[in-house]
């Protein structure tokens, strides 16, 4: 466990995020791993098939990523509190919402796929890989939520390095699972589904059998589970719904953008899927960040140490912003070798297409900064309505630019609706920033 109450914010918050950065890392390395997987044995259709509904599993996976971390915060607040009795029910209630919720998810999402892909523009031919491929991965959903749950709770109460321990042992077996089931049994992309469902169930185990044995206030009691608070319930839905919402909405921006993208053709998804996965390890420090700063003013909100928040948030927008820096120069020089290296495609139009998209977006990163550094800090702080205003900013305007400058600039528009949709949702978090007294005050503990 780590309190992250006391010592200076500057040792605190880089301690605390490294673990979640190489977590990061290496759920994004086996990101890439599979896709490259996919396109060099199954080959370019496969890979167009996946690439087109990743942004339907990014939405549910999302949501439920982000209800998880959103229970974790009041967890965050009554471990900073020392409050472990409430601490303990807020886990148990975690657990209890969030399976409800992802029993939903699964059953819709399995009643509905078919519409769903209509609505998704995938192309017909590509259909049928892509339903086989979505409808494992939806039916895992339960997983995916309790491993999140648990390595949420985990980091809530300062210990980041179990789940990237954890992480590391499931993105092993994902990637050997691919192999096994792509290569040697030759099942295609639902292999690569089901060895992605396996190693979440796989995690789950680990983590739930380590919390038990190694933290005692982990180990939950049937009465953990009964007469709940209805303050605390009400504090655990506001911030599970505002966290999980703000994805979706994000999410439901980036499906929406996918449909037209999906029109284009499969030269153009694939450059999108590559461009897409590139920019995911481009942002690492931005969600990296973020995670941190929703404990970190948790725990300090929770403690009452509102003078150790603002110096915190700044500390994180200078790491953040000196990474941006990094990522401008990397899309310049080596864009276009990692456009390769994810999809193993010489395909010219394939590698301009994506190389052009991250040389202009990577250019406005230090604005994606300020949104996920500042979204997630007033999450912790018990902002919960700014941040979904934000994102319901992203979502609109991605929305507007799929129905306008795609159809009219082709992915031309997909390149310039980030940076325009990134300048509007910044705007309610500023004015925020400015207004909330937590991040007015000028008073802090003088240790950086």
């Amino acid at each position: 466990m780590k309190d992250l109450t006391k010592g200076k914010p500057s040792a605190l918050i880089l301690s605390f995020a490294l673990p979640i950065f190489l977590g990061n890392l290496l759920q994004l390395t086996y990101s890439l791993v599979d896709t490259r997987i996919v396109g060099s044995f199954l080959g370019e259709d496969a890979l167009a098939a996946v690439g087109a509904t990743s942004t339907l599993s990014g939405l549910i996976i999302g949501f439920l990523l982000g209800l998880s971390n959103g229970f974790a915060i009041i967890t965050a607040q009554k471990f900073g509190a020392k409050n472990i009795a409430d601490m303990k029910k807020s886990f148990a209630m975690s657990l209890v919402i969030g399976t409800g919720i992802s029993i939903l998810f699964t059953i819709a999402g399995l009643l509905f796929l078919k519409p769903i892909l209509h609505f998704l523009n995938v192309p017909k031919h590509l259909v049928p890989v892509a339903k086989g491929y979505i409808a494992i991965i939806i039916a895992g959903l339960l997983a995916t939520f309790l491993y999140d749950a648990c390595a949420a709770t985990l980091r809530a109460i300062g210990d980041a390095v179990t789940p990237l321990i954890i992480l590391a042992i499931s993105v092993a077996l994902n990637i050997v699972g691919d192999l096994f089931f792509v290569v040697v049994l030759k099942t295609g992309v639902k292999g690569a589904a089901i060895a992605t469902v396996l190693a979440q169930i796989i995690a789950f185990v680990i983590c739930w059998i380590y919390m038990i044995r190694k933290y005692e206030i982990l180990r939950l009691q049937k009465e953990d589970f009964k007469d709940p608070s209805p303050i605390m319930v009400k504090e655990m839905i506001s911030a599970g719904m505002s966290m999980g919402f703000m994805s979706s909405l994000v999410n439901i921006g980036t499906l929406t953008l996918q449909t037209a993208i999906n029109k284009l053709g499969k030269d153009i998804i694939i450059a999108h899927t590559a461009a897409r996965k590139i920019s995911e390890i481009f942002m690492i420090m931005f969600s990296v960040f973020g995670q941190t700063m929703a404990t970190y003013c948790g725990q300090n909100m929770g403690a009452g140490k509102i003078d150790r928040v603002k110096r915190g948030i700044w500390l994180a927008i200078v790491y953040t912003a000196i990474w941006s820096g990094l990522t401008i120069i990397a899309s310049y020089t080596i864009g276009g070798w990692l456009v390769y290296l994810v999809t193993g495609s010489h395909n010219k139009t394939v590698i301009l297409n994506a190389t052009n998209y991250l040389k202009f977006d990577t250019l406005f990163y230090i604005v994606t900064t300020l949104i996920c550094i500042l979204r997630n800090a007033m999450q912790g702080l018990g902002d919960h309505i700014t941040p979904l205003i934000s994102s319901g900013l992203e979502m609109a305007g991605k929305i507007v630019i799929a129905a306008t400058l795609v159809p009219w600039l082709g992915y031309t528009g997909v390149i310039i609706c980030e940076p325009i949709v990134w300048f509007i949702m910044v705007i309610p978090l500023l004015i925020q920033t400015f207004r909330m007294p937590v991040l007015r005050t000028e008073k802090t503990d003088g240790k950086i």
